[in-house]
């Protein structure tokens, strides 16, 4: 197994374990609701992705890792979820993380398919945040990208920074660190200091 892969199983178990944790606290439902909320966060974005480019068969029918662990993911929120309520700032380190792997994963996808670059960026954004956005639909929440903070905006910038780099010609992992980098910073330095787009206002 390459460490990518690890990293992408580490990043769908995340999701798939903050599916289930905003499942259980907005409606405490049963096992399937919280079991069908949390594949939908997990693997919903990578789902869309590939339905738009057109790739068969779709991740997670392909590799049923991805499903043993997002099954892991949810037993082992159940057996620790208090323990996981506490934990409310290692959960935004790893969800920043976890947002940052799933754009350049999901830009590198794009690319195979000779997309443009803009389509890619925005393939990358999609596989980051749709699962989540299509989470918070579910769940009757504002969706992610609707709130105050910088969100889908930071995985945008840092697959256009991704893009950037590999045009020009730097190696495929230092366009990997920077860009995984560089959404990490954003989306601390949103929410250590409260940064926000300018609201869009009818004139």
């Amino acid at each position: 197994m390459s460490i990518q892969y690890l990293l992408e199983l580490s990043g769908t178990g995340f999701f798939a374990s903050t599916g289930a944790i905003v499942a259980n606290q907005k409606s405490k439902p049963d096992w399937f609701g919280v079991t069908f909320i949390s594949f939908i966060t997990s693997i919903g974005g990578s789902s869309l992705r590939d339905i738009l480019l057109g790739s068969y068969p779709l991740s997670w029918v392909a590799d049923p890792n991805i499903i043993y662990v997002i099954i892991a993911s949810i037993v082992i929120t159940s057996l620790f979820f208090n323990k996981l309520l506490q934990l409310k700032k290692i959960f935004f380190i790893f969800d920043s993380l976890g947002i940052a792997m799933f754009t350049i994963l999901g830009v590198e996808k794009a690319l195979l398919f000779h997309v443009g670059p803009l389509i890619a960026a925005i393939m990358g954004m999609f596989s980051a945040i749709m699962g989540g956005v299509i989470r918070d639909v579910l769940t009757n929440e504002t969706p992610v990208i609707f709130r105050k903070e910088i969100y889908a905006t930071a995985c945008l910038a840092g697959a256009l920074i991704y893009l950037l780099f590999i045009n020009l010609q730097f190696s495929r992992n230092a366009c990997l660190i920077i860009s995984v980098l560089m959404i990490l910073l954003i989306r601390i330095a949103a929410v250590r200091y409260s940064l926000s787009l300018p609201h869009f206002k009818k004139t």
